[in-house]
């Protein structure tokens, strides 16, 4: 256990963050819908495995790195921007297994672990959760290390309900049509996601 970690106020706190939608849950949601949840996993994954590294890379130190060099937060918010439209984009454009072409493919582990950086409400989550659960004079290391343990299983486990989901409701997407138009709400809604970071 964490050294003088709540757990049961950081387990709430997990849940609530990481069970709301958000873009994680949009990009597995779609992602299942169009691909099935098989195809998903590795993304499903790549999503906790980015999540837990950002939460580590915080309480280690790159949150302090952001704050004395402001140009550079603001740089990775414009890049992170771009890639999270990028990802809007190959929703909007996925097409379902059924009538995918060698183009049309799920989000890989590696892009989903690239995605989670870019993610704002990830590191929102994770800053928080660090401000909120660390205690001074307590080891940071093993600190960090159990919130982003508890951070991490509930993101796998929100991540994998949501594409679960997205396969069930799959089913009563059968037109290209109906596809088409689910695909053009879940880019729609992960690119205003980003309103909140530039306003």
């Amino acid at each position: 256990m964490g050294e003088g970690i709540l757990m049961g106020p950081l387990v709430l706190f997990a849940a609530a963050t990481c069970l709301t939608p958000g873009p994680n849950v949009i990009m597995v949601t779609a992602s299942a819908v169009n691909f099935g949840f098989r195809r998903t996993i590795p993304q499903m994954l790549g999503i906790t495995l980015g999540f837990a590294l950002a939460i580590m890379a915080a309480g280690i130190g790159l949150a302090g790195v952001l704050q004395a060099e402001p140009r550079l937060h603001l740089a990775l918010k414009y890049v992170g921007a771009a890639y999270l439209l990028w990802l809007a984009w190959r929703i909007a454009c996925a097409d379902s297994a059924g009538n995918a072409d060698a183009r049309s493919r799920p989000i890989s582990f590696i892009e989903a672990v690239l995605f989670t950086w870019a993610n704002p409400k990830g590191w929102a989550t994770a800053l928080g959760a660090l401000t909120a659960y660390t205690r001074v004079g307590a080891d940071l290391l093993l600190q960090t290390t159990t919130i982003a343990g508890v951070l991490a299983g509930a993101c796998l486990a929100s991540v994998a309900a949501w594409a679960a989901f997205g396969a069930t409701i799959a089913g009563l997407l059968t037109g290209r049509r109906a596809r088409t138009v689910f695909n053009g709400v879940m880019a729609g809604l992960l690119a205003a996601s980003l309103v909140p970071v530039f306003w």
